[in-house]
């Protein structure tokens, strides 16, 4: 394949085999008689963007505690951030992948682009150094956290609900979730109570998903 409207859109030069090999899913690796996978790459990339991320917040917000750091660390790193990213730079569109993960749209799934980003991420670095790297995380993540206030409740809604109850001066929610479906293909569906008042529901394809779609309505419909 291709990859220079990739590296054009990356802004920086990564050698084509690591950007091959980050861009190789697991399992694209076992339906090809379990070649190499990007699992190393992402790997380092994740340490390489944990640096840089931690860097800029802690140099940017001069005024944030440890605490208060670390969660925007952590939101930022988030595979849901991760995915916004990648999904910007249409890694989606040059993912090697398995049949099976194909069928079921795997080239948009969240945690497959999350950890797609950090190979790439991975392979830059390889490539030319922490600076290689960082020009890809300051074009595609240090933006993105500029709007801290949606970083925080895409990546964790609960988190941020908790804290607008208290402040509200309401208890804390309380979720109910259902399952249907076999233990292979389950789908999860939440109702989200404070006091014994249905506020939201959610749907996901984890208990945790769910909840967190319940979570994200949930602000939004006390918000008004």
């Amino acid at each position: 394949m291709n990859y220079a409207n990739l590296t054009e859109s990356l802004g920086v030069s990564i050698d084509s085999n690591l950007l091959e090999l980050a861009l190789t899913h697991t399992s694209f690796s076992y339906e090809n008689g379990k070649i190499p996978d990007n699992e190393r790459l992402e790997f380092l990339g994740d340490s390489v963007l944990g640096f840089l991320v931690t860097e800029h917040v802690y140099q940017v917000h001069p005024d944030l505690d440890e605490g208060e750091l670390s969660r925007l660390r952590n939101a930022t790193v988030s595979a849901k951030t991760l995915s916004v990213a990648a999904t910007e730079i249409g890694l989606g569109n040059y993912l090697r992948l398995g049949k099976g993960e194909l069928a079921t749209g795997g080239a948009t799934k969240t945690n497959i682009l999350a950890d797609a980003f950090e190979a790439v991420l991975g392979a830059a670095f390889l490539s030319g150094g922490l600076d290689n790297a960082k020009k890809i995380v300051e074009k595609f993540i240090f933006p993105l956290i500029n709007q801290e206030e949606v970083l925080l409740e895409t990546s964790e809604p609960r988190t941020v609900l908790s804290d607008l109850l208290k402040k509200q001066g309401k208890p804390e929610p309380e979720f109910q979730v259902e399952t249907e479906g076999p233990d292979h293909d389950r789908t999860f569906y939440a109702k989200l109570l404070i006091g014994n008042e249905l506020i939201a529901t959610g749907v996901g394809r984890s208990r945790k998903a769910a909840e967190a779609q319940a979570a994200i309505e949930a602000l939004n419909n006390l918000r008004g």
